[in-house]
């Protein structure tokens, strides 16, 4: 590449022969101090012909953009991703610093990242309808939206591009360009006439056209000139709902390493606003208020049963805040990493109240009376876990403290297993939605689950099954250090639902799971050493059965301890053949016996030196696996 940052850089000095100024990068020195320009390593000045720079630099941003309008030249190159994923909430267009530089020159850098692969580039002389061109096909399409103009299949095939980058073009935010006025008008005429698709349940959306009007919906009405005049072409269905007014919310927080949300027992109508007054002490400190519980993106899926983004954020950067969001949604604070404040109160003006029970705060009176609060969300917030639903799932719950009782004995368990503390740093989540981004049920913060999981959440019993939620929560609980994916993705976080059905809701695993029966079992172990006890084999069910014969033969206790032994490690490789190594080691000393024999058996790689390590304890001759050699 060397000649092209040579030549660019002749084309950017434009004869002057001046000095190339380069901020502190090293490797562009070496490659343009060849140019015959003279180099320098320094920070910006105004005598320069050149300066190279990357795009994370925060400084003297203005001089560079004056110093290019002027005919200075300008190198300039990085990412954004990594800006925007480690900035939740903040808009990389307008706050990311390169931006702050380009956006002024008509360019801008994306959060997002394009996969690898070969692009050719575009040749002037092709004809546009074989090209994907913004602007012009953003015409093509308001054409084929409010005149009925056919698109070509070549077209059609760019609207999810051209969604997107709509989205992205409208976060520029650029009020002050003609262009960028023209598209937005474009956008809020073409919404306006043909209305928003009212997607549902019961009625997906699935042509490209709704997709991309659903998709640009939310970013027309956050950033039009009138956003409540466009709000009844967007929701069609929105009534009126009644309201508390200035509601106190009490603030008291202690953050571990992780962002957590604070419930506040609200909901916003749809395209409702608010003001919430903010104590002084948490403003400008990376608090969020975040309106709408369900966050995962749908922009990939083809078929929508929600719009592809529902929830909103806005930073807490003032001591009062106005918030709303198209879609409406409960109302959180989202409270920053390793964060501790006591006794603060935030209020809203006004919003509409929620059934919202909190264990040792919400007395059984009120619920009586919260539970057919009109929001259409729900939270109910025990000890450690907070399930979120369709408030229909707990308009008849007359005793949530006996739900808390249950869900607080689960919670412990996970804690068991896992060898932590009963308080887990940060509450685990369950949130319902009418689609989630991937599955049946996901992990994460929140987890995610169908709406018709809610009512499973909600009607907890000993003695009835609920392996889904449990393996969630069990993904929740894998540690790279004792995983060895992909074949334990699937496989360890089984361990918490067989624990939790047997140990907390009184279901033997051979009942809890179909695929858990002793001949399933049975068969697996005989079908993989028929295979030639081949480790790409070794997945999932596969896999689980590994651990049942060690649980079967050396208790819950061995786990548990095995797992604290981990707890204090350093030094944990990396790689996955001397992680194995290392858990074959780890339980033959938590056990006091030597297992290599076993997970031989099983076709891992242990390694000569860890046989050495473990000779002198005794062998476990007899395991399972001894039946099919």
């Amino acid at each position: 590449m060397a000649p092209f940052w040579q030549n660019a850089i002749h084309w950017l000095d434009e004869g002057r022969r001046g000095v190339v100024g380069v901020m502190n990068i090293d490797a562009a020195i070496k490659i343009l101090s060849k140019s015959g320009l003279k180099c320098e390593k320094t920070k910006f000045r105004k005598d320069l012909s050149v300066f190279v720079c990357k795009a994370y630099i925060t400084e003297h941003l203005e001089e560079i953009k004056n110093f290019v309008a002027e005919g200075g030249g300008l190198l300039i190159g990085g990412h954004a991703w990594y800006w925007a994923q480690t900035h939740s909430g903040q808009n990389p267009l307008t706050e990311f610093s390169g931006n702050k530089i380009l956006n002024q020159m008509g360019l801008s850098l994306l959060g997002a990242t394009i996969g690898g692969g070969t692009y050719k580039a575009l040749v002037p002389t092709q004809a546009i309808k074989d090209s994907y061109h913004f602007r012009h096909l953003l015409y093509r399409f308001a054409a084929h939206v409010t005149a009925g103009e056919k698109l070509s299949k070549h077209e059609e095939g760019c609207l999810k591009k051209l969604g997107n980058d709509c989205n992205a073009y409208l976060q520029m935010k650029a009020h002050d360009c003609s262009h960028y006025r023209q598209v937005l008008a474009t956008l809020t005429d073409l919404l306006k006439r043909s209305g928003l698709p009212q997607v549902s349940d019961s009625c997906p959306v699935k042509s490209p056209k709704d997709h991309l009007l659903l998709a640009v919906g939310t970013q027309v009405y956050k950033v039009c000139p009138d956003p409540d005049a466009l709000l009844p072409y967007l929701i069609k269905d929105n009534p009126m709902m009644p309201v508390v007014y200035n509601h106190r919310i009490k603030v008291d927080v202690d953050t571990a390493d992780k962002e957590e949300w604070i419930s506040t027992g609200l909901y916003l109508s749809p395209g409702m606003k608010t003001y919430i007054a903010i104590p002084p002490q948490i403003v400008k400190k990376n608090w969020k208020i975040q309106i709408g519980c369900q966050t995962d993106s749908l922009h990939k899926n083809d078929v929508l049963k929600r719009p592809p983004s529902v929830h909103e954020r806005f930073p807490v950067t003032s001591e009062m805040i106005q918030v709303w969001n198209l879609w409406g949604g409960l109302i959180y604070l989202v409270a920053p990493p390793k964060t501790q404040v006591k006794g603060l109160e935030v209020t809203a003006q006004m919003a509409v109240p929620a059934p919202y029970y909190k264990t040792g705060v919400t007395t059984a009176a009120e619920w009586s009376s919260l539970r057919t609060a009109p929001s259409p969300w729900a939270e109910l917030e025990f000890e450690n876990i907070i399930l979120t639903v369709p408030s229909d799932a707990v308009r008849g719950l007359e005793r949530p403290d006996k739900v808390a009782a249950l869900w607080d004995e689960i919670m412990r368990a996970i804690a068991d297993l896992a060898a932590k503390p009963h308080k887990f740093p940060r509450k685990e989540r369950f949130v319902a939605d009418v689609q989630i981004s991937h599955g049946f049920m996901h992990a994460g913060y929140p987890i995610m689950v169908q709406k018709n999981s809610a009512a499973n959440l909600v009607d907890v019993k000993k003695g009835k099954g609920m392996w889904g939620p449990i393996h969630e929560m069990g993904h929740n609980q894998q540690r790279g250090c004792w995983e060895f994916p992909p074949h334990t993705t699937e496989c360890t976080c089984n361990l918490w639902s067989v624990y939790v059905h047997e140990e907390v809701l009184g279901i033997k695993r051979e009942k809890a799971h179909g695929a858990m029966t002793a001949a399933k079992r049975q068969s697996r172990a005989k079908d993989y050493v028929a295979g030639g006890r081949k480790l790409e084999s070794w997945s999932m069910w596969v896999a689980l059965e590994t651990y049942m014969q060690l649980q079967e033969r050396f208790g819950w206790d061995a786990f548990k301890k095995v797992f604290t032994a981990y707890h204090h490690m350093k030094d944990i490789p990396k790689d996955k053949k001397r992680k194995m190594n290392l858990y074959a080691e780890t339980f033959s000393q938590t056990v006091g016996m030597d297992l290599t024999g076993f997970f031989k058996a099983w076709g891992w790689p242990i390694e000569t030196a860890t046989e050495g390590k473990l000779s002198q304890l005794p062998s476990w001759n007899d395991h399972p696996m001894t039946q099919y050699d």
